[in-house]
């Protein structure tokens, strides 16, 4: 009984020392860790040009590193997206054997069923590296995409997606007409006890 307690007590712990972005791209189309602070309207833009490449029958999915952290048990790969996006393919080959682009801050790595993809990488060593903040990763992450699927005769619109509103102005009028019926109130309080 006690060693069956301790395997179940061991694999959490095991996976969880794994590269996460093997976990999500399992069944999702891209990996965006939090500690990237991706805006909203870029992810939905990501989202948005995956989904038009899936739908156009060229999937590709894309994992975001933005920190050695973001990568789990696999830090060393950190910087090398080339190799890590071979790595990443491999573990996701036997459910996903299809592109993979990796973005990490200094540049971008490409593969196709775990091996390298030549062409692709080409295509994606050309572009800029994006950098390390949230919106230059996603967004370079999505022109990488449309390069590489405009290669292969698949062109991808870009969708333009609205930033999130801020809701800070509304919070200011509230709390000014809250100010104000306090206030009043207090007014009124202070009317009455004089004519009492």
């Amino acid at each position: 009984v006690l060693a069956a307690v301790a395997c179940l007590l061991a694999a959490p712990a095991a996976r969880a020392d794994g590269d996460p972005a093997s976990d999500y791209l399992l069944g999702t189309s891209a990996f965006l860790p939090s500690d990237a602070n991706v805006p909203d309207a870029d992810a939905k833009q990501l989202q948005a040009v995956l989904a038009e490449a899936k739908a156009r029958g060229f999937e590709i999915r894309v994992a975001l590193i933005a920190s050695e952290y973001d990568m789990g048990s696999v830090g060393t790969l950190f910087l090398k997206p080339s190799q890590y996006a071979r790595f990443l393919g491999q573990e996701l080959f036997f459910v996903y054997k299809g592109r993979l682009l990796v973005v990490m801050p200094n540049g971008y790595g490409v593969s196709r069923g775990g091996k390298a993809s030549p062409s692709a990488q080409r295509i994606a060593g050309r572009l800029s590296p994006p950098g390390i903040d949230g919106h230059a990763l996603a967004t370079g992450a999505t022109a990488a995409v449309r390069k590489i699927a405009a290669a292969d005769g698949v062109h991808l619109s870009l969708p333009q997606i609205a930033p999130a509103k801020s809701h800070s102005g509304n919070w200011l009028l509230i709390g000014i007409v809250a100010l104000v019926v306090i206030a009043a109130a207090a007014g009124a309080i202070v009317g009455r006890r004089r004519r009492a």
